[in-house]
């Protein structure tokens, strides 16, 4: 009897296994599809093995060699991730719209060998190749994998060394692929942190910390899952945890398609892409679910198939969801996790059809506990820093013991930096960063408080705050605020607004109008961007 998809990730000693199981199973299904090509599962593990022969043997790729995957959503994306896991080596997942500032730091951090890139990634790695240790690179193009060539930014006439992936494809299929010996404990990923405070760390994920994740996702949403059958739409990149871990591995694991978006900024293609798909479920963050509403041909999508609708990432605003299940009959329903957490550790059950404001319960096998500044655990219903255990959770940062011992308490919690209630329902909820927060004459200031309640002021698209000094109460709350298209709100009808809604400590004394609120390539605020 074949095993379930369940079975086989709890089974499998490594996620290439794993996945190499669904390739089996799933066979000619389609597995991914970008633009106007498609992937079956057996075509990503031709291809996936074929790179992986031409690794081993042309490139000396051993286990343990640390590899660069920069590209954003595309077929090449999972078959590169899937050959660079069989020969046990470790992916360094890379943000392609990264200047070459941000490249560097991660490449030299991580001990990168060998770079894959999106061929409209390498003016940055061409101004710091000679910076970092890189010494073979395979260029990729969106139609790699696929039936039909696609435009992808052309290679530099000066840009010289490299070799194209497709052409790694071909050479790899006279080549023999070597199975690795491959343990759960053996590192997988590193994970780089979003680098919003400061330069950012390799969070190191084993085989072990993926799998756990992915089983443990699946004892909250199976019951809503149907094998083979699911179609997600994953706009979120998949060089990002989120998307990695369960848009990825999650569901190519049971068999189904990813429709991937490249670039969900061209909200014409992204909308025609998913418009007819009869898609069963979303992934997003808050910016990409409002973003999405605003397109004048939102209405005419079709969600009569949609089971489900999860946010993460940041905040979910209600105004959002509220908009979002008037559209579709759905609301957002909210997970919570890190870079550093593979990235689930808590969701809202799949069968809630209200909008809660919560990021839900803890996945099995996951203590979390809330504390205070000197780690005592506050009573339920305060407020305290959010900290965990369980098999998902990374053993630390890459080369940085000194910042991995800080990262978790005396007894293995690791310290989240978020600030979280318990409610008499056993529902966590973010409250906000710990470093966000704004001490205005001694109150605290979660600037997601704020940025709810303006969210719903007739005017305002989208809004930040932060806290900036000031003389009489140490610190004043200032609001980033982006008008409706059209709207002529002004900062005294927002400021009128808040007193409305909000207690007086928290109403912003000083409101700024801007174009775009900055955020990171999946929706985060950068609230460093504003303070700068």
């Amino acid at each position: 009897m074949a095993q379930t998809a369940i079975e086989r990730v709890k089974a499998s000693a490594s996620i290439n296994e794993m996945l190499d199981g669904a390739v089996r199973e799933y066979g000619g299904a389609v597995a991914f599809e970008n633009y106007s090509n498609s992937l079956t599962f057996t075509d990503m593990g031709r291809f996936a093995e074929a790179l992986a022969a031409y690794m081993q043997t042309e490139m000396g790729i051993v286990k343990g060699s640390k590899i660069a995957l920069m590209s954003p959503n595309c077929l090449a994306h999972p078959v590169s991730t899937l050959a660079i896991l069989k020969c046990g080596a470790v992916q360094v997942s890379i943000n392609p719209m990264y200047t070459p500032d941000e490249l560097e730091h991660q490449l030299n951090d991580s001990d990168a060998e060998v770079l894959l890139i999106f061929s409209g990634s390498i003016p940055s790695f061409a101004a710091v190749r000679d910076k970092v240790g890189v010494k073979q690179v395979l260029v990729m193009t969106l139609g790699d994998c696929g039936q039909n060539p696609l435009p992808s930014p052309p290679v530099p006439d000066d840009f010289t060394n490299y070799e194209m992936l497709a052409q790694a494809f071909e050479a790899g299929v006279a080549c023999d692929f070597t199975p690795v010996e491959i343990d759960r404990q053996d590192l997988a990923f590193l994970q780089y942190t979003g680098g919003t405070t400061g330069p950012s760390k390799g969070a190191m994920l084993t085989h072990d910390n993926l799998l756990s994740n992915v089983a443990q996702t699946y004892d909250i949403a199976s019951a809503v899952l149907v094998e083979r059958e699911e179609i997600m739409v994953t706009a979120l990149p998949m060089y990002h945890i989120f998307a990695l871990m369960v848009n990825f591995l999650c569901y190519t694991g049971f068999g189904c398609k990813n429709i991937l978006i490249t670039n969900p900024r061209d909200m014409d293609q992204f909308i025609g892409a998913i418009k007819s798909s009869r898609f069963t479920r979303i992934n997003g963050v808050n910016t990409l679910y409002a973003g999405m509403m605003l397109h004048p041909d939102f209405g005419n999508v079709d969600f009569s198939h949609l089971k489900q609708t999860v946010g993460g990432g940041t905040a979910t605003m209600e105004a959002v969801s509220d908009k979002w299940r008037g559209f579709t009959g759905k609301p957002i329903l909210e997970g919570y996790g890190l870079s550093e957490t593979s990235p689930v550790l808590t969701m809202c059950p799949p069968e809630w059809t209200e909008f809660t404001g919560t990021i839900g319960f803890a996945v099995t096998d996951t203590e979390i506990k809330l504390l205070d500044d000197d780690d005592v655990e506050v009573p339920q219903g305060e407020r305290g820093e959010l900290v965990c255990r369980g098999p998902q959770v990374t053993q630390g940062y890459y080369n940085r013991a000194d910042e991995t011992a800080a990262a978790f308490t005396p007894d293995g919690f690791f310290r989240t930096g978020d600030i979280a209630i318990l409610d008499d329902q056993g529902r966590f909820k973010i409250v906000d960063r710990k470093k966000d927060m704004v001490i205005v004459s001694g109150f605290n200031v979660y600037p997601n408080d704020v940025e709810q309640a303006v969210s719903k002021c007739p005017g305002v698209q989208e809004c930040a705050v932060i806290g900036v000094p000031d003389p009489k109460t140490g610190e004043a709350v200032k609001l980033f605020a982006v008008r409706e298209a059209g709207s002529k709100v002004t900062a005294d009808e927002i400021i009128a607004f808040c007193r409305e809604h909000l207690t007086a400590y928290k109403v912003p004394r000083q409101v700024a109008f801007i174009d775009e609120v900055p955020k990171s390539a999946v929706g985060k605020i950068l609230r460093r961007a504003l303070r700068d």
